[in-house]
C-alpha cells in the first residue's frame, strides 16, 4: 500500500462512526473523506495524499473500522491491521470514552511493528472528558488521551504541533545510496544489461535511483552493458571508484573488474539503503544449507511482465537448484499478496531489491521470517554468493560497519 510514496504515512485507526474521516478533512482542511452517520462507510483502507499545513506532504490512509461484525466486517479488520506494516505513525481515534479490546489489539500490532501513535479522544464536545479513563490509559500504554472535536473551539494547530512531534525523522530522511563509500570528484561505473525485462526506452528504478544518488553527490556516473565492459575500463582515466552491476552479469563483471577495484551490485546496495542488512549477511550462507524437499520463498515487491529470463520466477531458481544439488520447491509472492502458508514452513525467504517500496514496508515484508529465525537474503546478494564472490559484493559495506564482519 505505501508504494512509491515516500512521503510519511498516517493510519487512522478507531471503531466505526468515531469520525476518523471528520478529522481527516479536519487536519487537510478540506473534504477527502466520505463523512456519514452511517456506520461502517469507510469499508477498507483508503490512501489519500495530502498537504497537511504544519506537517507538510504525507499520505493518509483512513481504515475500515476495527469493531466491524460480520465475515466481511471482520476480512475489513483484517486489511486496516495490515495496513499498519505499511505506516510511520497512526492515530487511534476513540470516542465517548469507549476504550477495550479492539483498542488494545491495534495496539499491540502497533507496537509489534514499531511504529509510533497517538489516542485521540474525539467528538469531545458531545461527551465529558473521563479523566480517570485518561490516567489508566498512561499508566497501562504510557500515551496521553488527547481531548478532542472538530468542531470550533478546539485547536487544530496544536493537534497538528502533537502529530508533527511524534512522525519519527526516519520517514522524512532520505540517506544516501552511495554517499558514505564515494566521495566529490569520484567515477562510478553502471554496468546495466538492457533484457527484455527494462521498460522499453527507460533504464529500471535502481538504476535511475543510483545515478541520481551519484550525481547528488559530486560524483560522476558512467553507464555502460556488460559487453563493454573490457574495452571501457582500459579507457577510463581515473579509473572507477566503485562498480556497480545488475546482479544477472555479476559473474562477468567479477572477471572484468580488477580485484581492487570495489565492486556490488544494485540489490546490494538497495540491501544496505532499505533492506534488513544484517539478516541478509547472516542467512545468506543458508543457500549452501539447504536440504531436498525444502520450500524457498521468493518475495517480489511489485506487479511486472513475467518473462521467460525472469530473474526471480526464473533465474534464480535455476541457479539455486544446479548450485545446491537439491530438489527444492519455489514459491513466488509478488506485490503485498499474502503468503499462502506458515512461514516456519520455509527453508529460506529471497526478497527482491525492495525498489518500488519503503524501507518500513520492506521490514515488515520480513519481520515474521526474521522473528521465526528463517534465513533471509536478497536477490544480488544470493546471487553474488552462488556465483563465489559475495564477499566482495558486500565488501564496500561491511566495512564501514564492522559489526557485520561477523557474519562473514
Amino acid at each position: 500500500m505505501k508504494g512509491k510514496d515516500s512521503k510519511p504515512h498516517i493510519g487512522i485507526f478507531g471503531r466505526r462512526n468515531n469520525g476518523k474521516s471528520s478529522l481527516i478533512n479536519f487536519l487537510a482542511q478540506q473534504d477527502l473523506s466520505i463523512v456519514s452517520e452511517v456506520a461502517g462507510t469507510t469499508t477498507d483502507p483508503v490512501k489519500k495524499s495530502m498537504e497537511i499545513a504544519g506537517i507538510g506532504p504525507v499520505v493518509i490512509i483512513d481504515t475500515a473500522g476495527i469493531d466491524d461484525s460480520g465475515e466481511l466486517g471482520l476480512k475489513r479488520i483484517k486489511k486496516s491491521y495490515e495496513t499498519i506494516k505499511t505506516i510511520d505513525f497512526a492515530l487511534l481515534i476513540i470516542t465517548n470514552n469507549e476504550f477495550g479490546d479492539p483498542e488494545e489489539k491495534v495496539i499491540k500490532e502497533l507496537n509489534n511493528y514499531d511504529v509510533p501513535f497517538l489516542i485521540i479522544h474525539n467528538k469531545a464536545d458531545e461527551v465529558e472528558f473521563n479523566y480517570i479513563l485518561a490516567e489508566q490509559i498512561k499508566l497501562d500504554f504510557n500515551q496521553e488521551l488527547i481531548n478532542f472535536s472538530t468542531i470550533q473551539g478546539y485547536s487544530r494547530d496544536e493537534l497538528v504541533s502533537i502529530i508533527r512531534a511524534g512522525i519519527p525523522e526516519s520517514a522524512y530522511l532520505s540517506k544516501s545510496l552511495v554517499g558514505d563509500i564515494i566521495k566529490q570528484g569520484d567515477l562510478v561505473l553502471l554496468i546495466t544489461p538492457i533484457d527484455v525485462e527494462a521498460p522499453e526506452g527507460r533504464l529500471i528504478l535502481p538504476q535511475i535511483q543510483v545515478i541520481r544518488d551519484i550525481l547528488d553527490n559530486d560524483a560522476i556516473a558512467v553507464v555502460c552493458k556488460e559487453r563493454e565492459v573490457d574495452a571501457l575500463l582500459k579507457q577510463l582515466s581515473p579509473e572507477p571508484a566503485l562498480v556497480i552491476t545488475d546482479s544477472q552479469v555479476f559473474l562477468k563483471a567479477g572477471a572484468s573488474v580488477p580485484e581492487h577495484i570495489p565492486l556490488t551490485s544494485f540489490s546490494t546496495v538497495l540491501a544496505r539503503y532499505k533492506g534488513d542488512f544484517h539478516s541478509y549477511l547472516k542467512g545468506t550462507p543458508h543457500l549452501s544449507k539447504l536440504n531436498d524437499g525444502d520450500k524457498v520463498l521468493i518475495l517480489e515487491s511489485c506487479s511486472h511482465h513475467v518473462s521467460c529470463d525472469d530473474i526471480g520466477r526464473i533465474k534464480i531458481p535455476r541457479w539455486l537448484s544446479n548450485y545446491s544439488g537439491k530438489k527444492l520447491t519455489y514459491e513466488v509472492v509478488a506485490g503485498l499478496s499474502q503468503i499462502p502458508r506458515d512461514i516456519s514452513e520455509y527453508a529460506l525467504v529471497i526478497q527482491c531489491g525492495g525498489c518500488m517500496i519503503t524501507r518500513k514496508q520492506l521490514i515488515s515484508r520480513l519481520k515474521p521470517a526474521v522473528d521465526a529465525g528463517i534465513p533471509v537474503t536478497n536477490y544480488g546478494m544470493a546471487i553474488a554468493y552462488m556465483h563465489g564472490i559475495f564477499e566482495r559484493a558486500v565488501a564496500p559495506f561491511v566495512t564501514l560497519d564492522r559489526d557485520s564482519l561477523d557474519y562473514l
